[in-house]
């Protein structure tokens, strides 16, 4: 294993155009490939396709095509029942953990690389990389970007369009760039799931 290669989880500056990088990475884009040209009838192939990408794939796990990541999945380590909407990008040079019940609306994109401020350093292409982790039963909405180092609590929202520079914590509705806190999930969320429509509880627990 090449010294470059070694670096890609460490956090240290390392070179990503590495020989002995390239040439793991290309196998795992090749089968991200094959993945993206299968056919929505096609759910049962795509199932064992993730479970062949992903670094961890739990039951359930949903990812609409395409989905891209640079090392196709590799470093994505997904619980159970996850669901990713359209265009989901993981720049997963170091590893994504994202809890159960997760769900992902389109073209969100999860970054775990990171380039130098110093542009000598930038002109010469090194590059760092910082795991991100999201947690339970979180909702990530529509178009957000997650930068390198991140961290979300269990069971808050993202709101649509966010970039999330810093950690979230759990049980809150977080929005913005950058995403800050906007409120507590309280006991309102209990009634209503949506401005003043009332969450019919009775007719839900006969279905």
């Amino acid at each position: 294993m090449s010294d470059m290669k070694e670096k890609l989880h460490t956090g240290e500056l390392y070179l990503p155009g590495d020989e002995d990088i390239i040439k793991e990475q290309v196998v795992y884009q090749d089968l991200l490939c094959d993945y993206n040209q299968t056919k929505p009838s096609e759910s049962e192939k795509r199932t064992e396709m993730l479970k062949r990408m992903l670094g961890d794939c739990g039951e359930g796990v949903y990812i609409e095509a395409p989905f891209y990541a640079n090392f196709g999945g590799h470093h994505c380590h997904f619980g159970k029942m996850v669901y990713a909407n359209y265009n989901l990008t993981c720049v997963d040079d170091t590893h994504i953990y994202v809890g159960d019940y997760t769900m992902f609306g389109p073209n969100v994109t999860i970054a775990t690389a990171g380039h130098p401020i110093l542009p000598e350093l930038r002109e010469n292409l090194y590059q760092y990389n910082m795991p991100v982790h999201i947690g339970r039963n979180c909702w990530i909405g529509a178009g957000a970007i997650i930068m390198p180092g991140v961290t979300i609590g269990d069971n808050t929202v993202i709101g649509a369009g966010s970039v999330v520079t810093k950690d979230i914590p759990a049980n809150v509705v977080a929005v913005g760039n950058p995403c800050r806190v906007m409120r507590e999930i309280g006991e309102r969320d209990k009634q209503y799931y949506y401005k003043d429509r009332q969450i019919k509880w009775d007719e839900m627990e006969k279905e």
